[in-house]
């Protein structure tokens, strides 16, 4: 189907192009276009001025609008997360699942497995653990944690195989022979739960990890005699890392410092779960986040248009930036940043419409237009 997506607030992920139309041809950007250069015969679909941007893309994301993948992963959780992340204006994601058991897993890697080949906009799974730091393990149970030998990461990669895209993993709980396994399985590695020391952290960089999760939360604090790796993450010249920008799992000042240290490696996650599964695992809603049956932070309450609008309005950044922290910056993490994270010709037509209140009107993924207020839904495409 092609179509063009006009009168909108554009910020292509590399300008802001006020009025500009988009023209989308089946699964792709065809062209963007300003009011005056609009095709004739090509039925045009009103953005109402609203403001649209790339597809957000969250590496991050256990659960959220009742689904809880993470903690009990099935086809049907996996479909729910997927509608929920859609509504909310994210096109791209990973599914994520914490340290658990070996049966739990399984049922990850199959559904994940399962809706590679139809569901757009899966892009795989990302596994936080069983490879942790028992000191920085936060909500993971420390009965599932994995000592990394080479049987135990053998067996690991070859019941993962085909499903995993990205595996956070305490660096220093490996040996040199473990991280050359890792390195050559070609799933991206990202330094997350761990206790390193500043010199673990940088040649944990120099070795085959290529990203940090979620800066501060999880992972040994910079101080002024032992920079851990917060100090090996600002230090080091090109590694990413993910932030969680929910005023919870760090202060909104704490983002713009690391802001102004980083620049375009800091992007964003939602970290979002919801409440549901049992034992260890058994999470609950405070207020905008939620906690396990000991009150520890176990997740957010985020989506990434809601982190985007706290960088807007609470760290002070641009709208501009804080989209790219939400789509290009995660693609360019996963090799994705040719096809996706901006509005340009060739790119995926993954979009989203959102309002000056930080509300999804409508995304569009693979050319798939959908709204979610029926207010702005024109009846049928003006000619």
């Amino acid at each position: 189907m092609t179509y063009l997506l006009t009168n909108c607030q554009l910020y292509t992920g590399d300008d802001y192009l006020p009025g500009h139309a988009v023209l989308i041809e089946g699964q792709t950007i065809g062209a963007v276009l300003p009011p005056s250069q609009l095709p004739a015969g090509v039925p045009q679909v009103d953005a109402r001025g609203q403001f649209v941007c790339p597809g957000f893309v969250d590496l991050q994301v256990y659960g959220g609008g009742g689904s809880a993948f993470g903690l009990t992963p099935s086809s049907s959780a996996l479909a729910h997360l997927r509608q929920h992340t859609l509504h909310h204006g994210t096109t791209s994601f990973l599914p994520t699942v914490p340290t658990t058991t070996p049966a739990v897993l399984a049922q990850a890697v199959a559904a994940v497995r399962q809706a590679l080949p139809t569901m757009p906009g899966l892009l795989g799974l990302h596994l936080e653990g069983p490879f942790l730091s028992a000191a920085k393990r936060g909500v993971h149970p420390v009965a599932y944690l994995v000592e990394p030998t080479l049987v135990s990461l053998r067996a690991f990669l070859h019941q993962t195989q085909g499903a995993v895209r990205l595996l956070t993993v305490a660096p220093e709980v490996l040996g040199s022979a473990e991280q050359a396994l890792l390195r050559t399985s070609g799933v991206v590695l990202s330094a997350g739960h761990s206790n390193a020391t500043y010199e673990q952290g940088m040649d944990a960089f120099a070795h085959g990890f290529s990203v940090a999760t979620h800066l501060f939360n999880g992972m040994s604090a910079f101080t002024s005699r032992e920079p851990g790796l917060v100090g090996a993450i600002y230090d080091h010249p090109t590694v990413p890392a993910s932030i969680v920008v929910d005023g919870r799992h760090c202060a909104y000042a704490s983002v713009r410092i690391s802001k102004r240290l980083l620049g375009e490696r800091l992007f964003l996650i939602s970290d979002a779960t919801d409440v549901g599964g049992e034992g260890a695992y058994a999470f609950y809603r405070q207020a905008d986040h939620f906690v396990d049956a000991s009150g520890t932070l176990a997740g957010s309450g985020l989506t990434l248009l809601r982190a985007v609008r706290n960088c807007v309005q609470h760290v002070g950044l641009s709208l501009a930036e804080s989209l790219r922290m939400a789509s290009l910056y995660p693609a360019r993490v996963l090799g994705l940043a040719h096809e996706l994270g901006r509005v340009a010709p060739g790119y995926r037509a993954d979009l989203c419409v959102f309002d000056a209140t930080f509300t999804a009107q409508a995304t569009i993924l693979a050319g798939q237009l959908q709204w979610h207020r029926e207010a702005l839904e024109p009846t049928k495409p003006a000619t």
